[in-house]
């Protein structure tokens, strides 16, 4: 049969990405991943894939913001602003990849191997938190009853005493939890990583839940993201 190696690497990287039996925020990734490949254009082929072009590669997603135009920008094509940690992702995610071309001897060794430790995740000096005056303003906020806007409050309120991620409260089903002395408990998994994790259902998180029959309502990542911004600036 044709030797595999003459599939382009892009198309092979495109080809394990619809394969994948991962979360759907993860495929996510490593589809954009590929639209990234493809607008940086030296990585193509398999002869491509040299230390020399990731370190370009680096620098080329450091320099997204600076070369996005206004036309990209409202057309969504690029993210505005992409941040030391979207950049540490778009590594870790190539780095898979290249590991599982190795593994099926697509390749004889990844272009990473002599990168160890150089693609660091950007961290943040402070952690950003809000304050009790902060959650105040926004448990605070009255959206007319049953309006997105409305749903996108609870919702948050709900994270803000349950320490949930959106994929985790999205995934919340009330019958994974039993009643013990009059209070909620629960021994789950995390959605994205799998860790164990045991959680308390603190009072305001039941009064949401009790509105909503004690099942969360569905909203779309990206609405909620929009109504999160609105509430933020309701609560100045």
């Amino acid at each position: 049969g044709e030797n595999e190696a003459t599939v382009e690497f892009l198309e092979w990287i495109k080809e394990q990405v619809e394969e994948m039996r991962a979360a759907e925020g993860t495929v996510k990734h490593y589809r954009t991943l590929v639209d990234r490949l493809r607008q940086f254009g030296k990585m193509k082929e398999w002869k491509d894939l040299t230390t020399a072009n990731i370190c370009k590669w680096d620098a080329w997603l450091h320099g997204l913001k600076a070369r996005q135009s206004d036309a990209e920008a409202k057309a969504g094509v690029v993210a505005p602003f992409i941040s030391d940690a979207a950049v540490y992702n778009y590594h870790k995610c190539l780095k898979a990849l290249l590991n599982r071309a190795v593994m099926f001897d697509m390749m004889e060794r990844s272009p990473y191997d002599k990168l160890k430790g150089q693609f660091k995740r950007g961290e943040q000096e402070n952690v950003e938190y809000l304050t009790e005056e902060e959650v105040s303003a926004i448990v605070g906020i009255h959206p007319l009853a049953g309006s997105q806007m409305a749903v996108a409050r609870d919702l948050f309120v709900f994270q803000l005493y349950t320490g949930l991620s959106y994929s985790d409260a999205q995934a919340f089903d009330i019958k994974d939890y039993k009643q013990v002395d009059g209070k909620w408990v629960n021994v789950g998994k995390r959605v994205k990583t799998g860790v164990a994790y045991v959680s308390q259902l603190l009072p305001p998180a039941v009064d949401v839940l009790e509105k909503y029959g004690m099942q969360l309502p569905k909203i779309g990542n990206a609405d909620y993201n929009h109504c999160l911004k609105a509430l933020g600036i309701a609560a100045g």
